[in-house]
């Protein structure tokens, strides 16, 4: 508010002045000049008369002569005052109009009103810095799942966008640095509803301030920042940043992930991926033999680090290692475009091909030449800008690496099912065989979209016919909850996928497993299922018929009907 009184002061001050001294001038003007009453008696204007007057003869209205009829003199005086009032209101009124107009005083009444309506919320919501592709993604998927959320963006054009977007709810933008802590306040940082921070813009040292900002004003909070520098990760960690998301580093764990436990890989992308999207067909990269890498980049150390941890063999195509950094030994110079360069590098004798450099053109072309040479290569293709979605799709990568999506999909599910997570560290020690039933059990029961995944608590808020039934001592079953409300035999196209109990976690629990006050369940279902389940763990009546067959009576009279007929 200071900032907007600051600008119309300082940039209307003199028009003001202007106005105050041509109104004090010509209505001085008009009391010392003489004029004639009806009797023909020397009458002098007093300040009120001229004032009024002056008012509305300035804006050329025009109501006549008052009281009396003018002199010569008062009515030469009113000319020259109405060229004169009207040139200075001219110079005002433009004045405002270029106010108006003017960038600064635009941006500091839209940083009032939007500081005002992020004030004004009162449910949880997130802080989203940054809205790139990673942004526009997440935002999405929160609004899609009823969460709110708060945008700052230094770009004024990603901050319009918003407003064209269909998104399911309103979303407060502001096109501001988020490096300042002056914004951050302004979004809402210190707010009690704020949920979390999430940092996600393409500079790492602007996600690093938010993060130091985010935790020095708001120790408590939970913050998320995208990542892809060693360095950058290990200064957000020593202040106890609470998740930092690196694409690279995480796409080269889902490589080990298909490599060693192609099912467990499997079930990972359709349980986290964006609900209501195709369910991906099944991957098998070739675990023995040599992989060409093209490219030396972020990515591409990324991934021969893991390939090298992985004693699998590779070599390392790079058109300018005095850039990227020295490959290791073996390496072949070029940039993997060319069929020479890549039957330098073995393709002959390779099973796998990552097209990893930064520009999406190069990619697709490595990958197009890659595909004439060996029809039956593996490949995993690089993908920097969404737009580039249809090319990437006519190529038919095996696998397809796109950072600003793997960012979003990670953030996704930290804060909307933080279960999850804890579920595939676990579901990470199993056997493959293990994943592959569960993954056969998913297809039949969910069929062939991206189910939705829910988090539920055993309490008074979520399942209140549940806890009173726990807490008068009856056992209740997994299994008897899991039932269809309008015809008991048949089961909800749901499952339990883990629940955890002061610390415990059971991954799928079976039907005969007892429920406990306080129960932690990581659901995943259609949304249908959900419905239902809601209405079982919330009402008698319900709860009742799925684990006997027979409603419980409702209502006072029913009930005295019911125990008399006993």
């Amino acid at each position: 508010m200071n900032n907007i009184v600051f600008l119309i002061m300082r940039r209307m001050r003199l028009p003001l002045l202007t106005l105050v001294a041509v109104y004090a001038i010509t209505v001085l003007g008009m009391t010392l000049i003489p004029g004639q009453d009806a009797d023909g008696n020397v009458w002098y204007m007093d300040i009120f008369h001229a004032f009024y007057f002056v008012s509305f003869m300035s804006t050329t209205i025009g109501f006549g002569e008052i009281p009396y009829p003018f002199s010569d003199a008062q009515r030469l005086w009113v000319t020259f005052s109405i060229y004169v009032t009207v040139i200075a209101w001219l110079y005002a009124i433009g004045t405002i109009i270029s106010l108006l107009q003017d960038k600064t005083f635009q941006r500091a009444v839209a940083e009032r009103l939007f500081a005002r309506k992020v004030r004004q919320m009162r449910e949880p919501f997130y802080l989203v810095c940054g809205y790139g592709e990673t942004g526009q993604t997440l935002v999405r998927a929160f609004t899609e799942r009823g969460q709110h959320v708060v945008v700052l963006d230094c770009d004024e054009e990603r901050i319009a966008m918003i407003q064209l977007q269909d998104l399911r709810d309103y979303v407060p933008a502001l096109a501001a640095d988020a490096r300042h802590p002056l914004h951050l306040q302004e979004a809402g940082l210190p707010h009690p509803a704020c949920a979390g921070v999430v940092a996600v813009t393409d500079d790492n040292l602007i996600n690093l301030k938010i993060a130091i900002t985010s935790k020095l004003l708001h120790p408590n909070i939970k913050v998320i920042c995208r990542a892809d520098s060693r360095d950058v990760e290990d200064n957000m960690a020593s202040f106890g940043t609470d998740e930092i998301v690196d694409p690279f580093e995480t796409f080269a764990r889902y490589l080990v992930l298909a490599l060693q436990m192609p099912c467990l890989y499997l079930l990972q992308r359709w349980v986290g991926g964006e609900r209501g999207a195709a369910l991906e067909e099944p991957v098998y990269p070739p675990a023995e033999g040599r992989w060409l890498v093209c490219g030396y980049g972020r990515f591409g150390k990324a991934m021969v680090a893991r390939l090298a941890r992985e004693g699998i063999e590779f070599t390392v195509v790079e058109a300018r290692p005095d850039i990227t950094g020295e490959p290791p030994p073996g390496y072949v110079l070029g940039r993997g475009t060319e069929a020479r360069t890549l039957r330098e590098a073995g393709i002959d004798e390779a099973v796998g091909l990552i097209a990893g450099t930064d520009d999406d053109a190069n990619n697709l072309s490595i990958v197009m030449t890659a595909r004439e040479l060996r029809p039956d290569l593996f490949v995993i293709l690089r993908q920097n800008q969404s737009e580039n979605r249809d090319l990437v799709h006519a190529v038919s990568a095996d696998m397809v690496m796109q950072p600003s999506a793997i960012i979003a999909e990670r953030i996704r599910v930290l804060l909307a099912t933080p279960m999850l997570s804890r579920f595939f560290s676990l579901a990470a020690h199993r056997e493959n065989d293990w994943a592959c039933e569960l993954v056969a059990r998913l297809i039949a029961l969910l069929g062939d979209q991206v189910p939705l995944v829910r988090e539920l608590e055993v309490d008074a808020r979520h399942a209140d016919a549940l806890l009173r039934r726990l807490e008068e001592g009856e056992p209740v079953c997994l299994g008897e909850v899991l039932r269809d409300p309008w015809t008991r035999e048949r089961s909800l196209c749901c499952m339990a996928l883990m629940v955890e109990r002061r610390g415990e976690r059971i991954l799928v629990p079976g039907d005969d497993f007892r429920l406990a006050a306080g129960d932690h369940l990581l659901l995943v279902g259609q949304e249908s299922a959900f419905t239902r389940l809601a209405w079982n763990l919330g009402h008698d009546a319900a709860l009742d018929y799925v684990r006997t067959g027979q409603p419980a009576p409702q209502g006072w009279l029913w009930r005295r009907l019911t125990r008399g007929s006993r």
